[in-house]
């Protein structure tokens, strides 16, 4: 198989790639080429391996690349929340005319290939015609409160069109906030959601911009790529329609996110956390989803990680690796 993956160099791209290179295969067919397309190179690791081809430069720029014709697509690249609220035209650009462009080639390349979209818990969103329930279903009417919510809303529908049409197999799929994520804060409105567990563990203060009550769907790294795998491989039967589904989320207080982060690292590590509300973080988050349920998700298999300290010690276990900084673990004391 010769497979793509659009933001493959970012950290969930970068773990997807390494779980396909691994397991060796997909739908039962040995994956010869795994092509990853980002603004940056992949880690070394996985540009070490002979079945990866790179491609590095904006994905407005893949023209021949996205019509060469793949039998399998991972569609993750995106411009997050953050940057789409503060830069209207890099949404746009980022997320809107990058999807059309790869959904034209791969028309363009005739072969009907299976294609996975990446989309995002925050298109559900409140409005007055439309109140946000408690939990978010995958049948809850979406209504995205945020630039980059109606983006991936909006390539839900396309990708479900030309899936209609016969250009691809497309399925959308619903990922909740992905934490513990590595590294620095990116633009997204919801990376306190790691920096709260990530900073302390390296003996760094960090700041909260929401108070303990906030809850929301979030879910391991690992298992978003599980969740994204299994999507792929599943039937069109099983996955019960073309429109998108909700991937399965812990949903949880930012409370009980602290409280299980004193409970694996101690209370000096907890209170690192400082709180200092952020108007234009908290306003993003007071309009999106408090939870979510997955049913079709769940039909398919697939559970939400048993409980945050789980996700705190799965960080953890990643701290070990070569790629991870040094330091990642610094402030943990065991």
């Amino acid at each position: 198989m010769k497979i793509l993956i659009t933001g493959g160099g970012g950290f969930v791209g970068a773990r997807l790639a390494r779980q396909l290179l691994l397991k060796g295969q997909l739908t039962g067919q040995s994956i010869d080429e795994l092509h990853i397309a980002d603004l940056f190179p992949p880690p070394a690791d996985l540009m070490a391996d002979a079945r990866v081809r790179v491609h590095t430069g904006p994905l407005l720029a893949q023209t021949e690349l996205f019509a060469s014709g793949f039998d399998g697509v991972f569609h993750l690249a995106s411009a997050v929340s953050g940057e789409c609220e503060l830069d209207f035209d890099l949404g746009l650009r980022s997320n809107l005319d990058s999807t059309r462009l790869l959904l034209d080639g791969l028309r363009k390349a005739g072969n009907a290939p299976r294609l996975v979209f990446a989309s995002s818990v925050a298109v559900f969103g409140p409005d007055v015609s439309n109140p946000l329930p408690d939990l978010v279903t995958d049948n809850t009417l979406p209504s995205p409160q945020t630039s980059y919510g109606t983006h991936k809303l909006m390539c839900e529908h396309l990708i479900a069109d030309y899936t209609r049409k016969g250009f691809v197999d497309g399925r959308s799929a619903r990922l909740m906030t992905v934490t513990v994520r590595p590294g620095k804060p990116n633009g997204a409105a919801s990376s306190f959601f790691s920096g709260i567990i990530r900073e302390p563990l390296a003996g760094v203060e960090s700041i909260c911009p929401v108070d303990l009550n906030v809850t929301h769907p979030v879910a391991s790294p690992s298992n978003a790529v599980h969740g994204l795998i299994t999507v792929f491989e599943a039937s069109r039967q099983a996955m019960g329609g073309r429109l998108a589904l909700n991937l399965p989320g812990l949903n949880v207080r930012v409370g009980d996110m602290l409280q299980a982060l004193e409970d694996v690292a101690g209370p000096q590590v907890r209170q690192l956390v400082k709180f200092e509300r952020d108007e234009r973080i908290a306003g993003i988050v007071a309009n999106w989803a408090r939870g979510a349920s997955s049913e079709r998700a769940l039909a398919l298999g697939l559970r939400p990680d048993v409980s945050f300290t789980s996700i705190i010690e799965q960080y953890i276990q990643d701290c070990q690796q070569p790629s991870y900084p040094a330091d990642a673990l610094k402030g943990l004391k065991r």
